[in-house]
């Protein structure tokens, strides 16, 4: 069913201001694109006369009526898909995303992801996003990494929580399991990402382009005298595949990496043949997103989430652990 609103007439101290502009601060629960879309699709009216233009300036005591479609079905298909919900409420979810499961549908990878999921699991309870009942997807872990991720479930909160992401406040932490141990023990890693200028499918350190990207890490435990860490990573900015390319850039890729993991042979010595094993053949990056803290968009708390180490990363820990 369409809703209908009517927002307060145009104040003496208002008149002169795009229509977009000033419908977007008295309906603060759509954004200033949704009603740009809304006025160009015909649905914003003063008393018989209908405003399509977004850049109308609005005259004192001048009155609107906005009218919102139903929220369209999303073009992804709700599939039933096992979740783990770490916390939701009306505004947001928080999943702990399990490694092999892709975030979004695409070329490839058309269904059975994480969008399909909850778009079963959240069903009437989106409010829509942009007029579409979907989720709103404000950060990725790529397909074989593990850990927190969330969605929001309405237009403010994922307004909220995309300048979050853009502004970098969010608090983000992962933990990696690298070959050999780097030096210092704890440090940033700053560079430039952009396309590998030799291999378009992949990222690296560029210079000349890309985007800054800066990634704090500190080492956690190492094994064999150092062939083998255990990494925290701290995530200021959030590059496409940043932490697995700047541990590369260091020296230090992560174990299981099927792209950036080369190189791996000379640092094995010392090591038993049930460890060598076990790292040759361990299946995914070792990447785990163990902790998110963010600022609830609409309560103005702040939310903090963890997450235990995956069984994959914990048995690996375990076999380094005994040598």
């Amino acid at each position: 069913m369409q809703q209908i609103f009517d927002p307060k007439p145009v104040d003496p101290a208002e008149s002169g201001a795009r229509l977009d502009k000033w419908l977007a601060i008295q309906l603060p629960e759509l954004s200033r694109t949704r009603i740009k879309a809304l006025i160009e699709g015909g649905m914003v009216s003063s008393g018989s006369l209908t405003i399509a233009d977004p850049s109308h300036r609005v005259k004192s005591g001048q009155s609107f009526t906005v009218g919102v479609p139903p929220d369209a079905p999303a073009e992804p298909q709700p599939q039933a898909i096992a979740l783990t919900v770490v916390y939701e409420d009306d505004d947001l979810i928080v999943i702990d995303k399990p490694a092999g499961m892709v975030v979004h549908p695409a070329p490839g990878n058309p269904d059975a992801t994480l969008v399909n999921a909850l778009l079963a699991h959240c069903g009437e309870s989106l409010a829509g996003i942009g007029g579409v009942k979907r989720p709103g997807i404000v950060h990725r872990l790529d397909k074989d990494t593990s850990g927190l991720m969330v969605a929001a479930k309405t237009d403010i909160a994922h307004r909220s929580l995309s300048a979050q992401f853009a502004a970098h406040t969010l608090e983000r932490a992962y933990r990696a399991v690298v070959w050999g141990m780097p030096n210092p023990r704890k440090g940033e890693i700053e560079g430039n990402i952009g396309r590998n200028p030799r291999d378009r499918k992949k990222m690296a350190v560029v210079t000349g382009g890309g985007k800054s990207a800066l990634t704090r890490y500190e080492v956690l435990q190492s094994f064999v005298g150092g062939a083998v860490s255990l990494v925290e990573c701290r995530l200021a900015t959030g590059r496409t595949h940043q932490i697995r390319v700047h541990m590369t850039s260091l020296g230090h890729p992560l174990v299981g990496d099927p792209s950036y993991g080369r190189g791996r042979a000379n640092r094995m010595g010392g090591l038993s043949a049930e460890s060598r094993l076990a790292l040759v053949a361990f299946p995914r990056q070792a990447l785990h997103a163990y902790l998110l803290g963010f600022l609830h968009p609409t309560k103005g708390c702040q939310l903090r989430f963890e997450s235990s180490t995956p069984s994959d990363i914990n048995a690996l820990l375990k076999i380094l652990e005994a040598i």
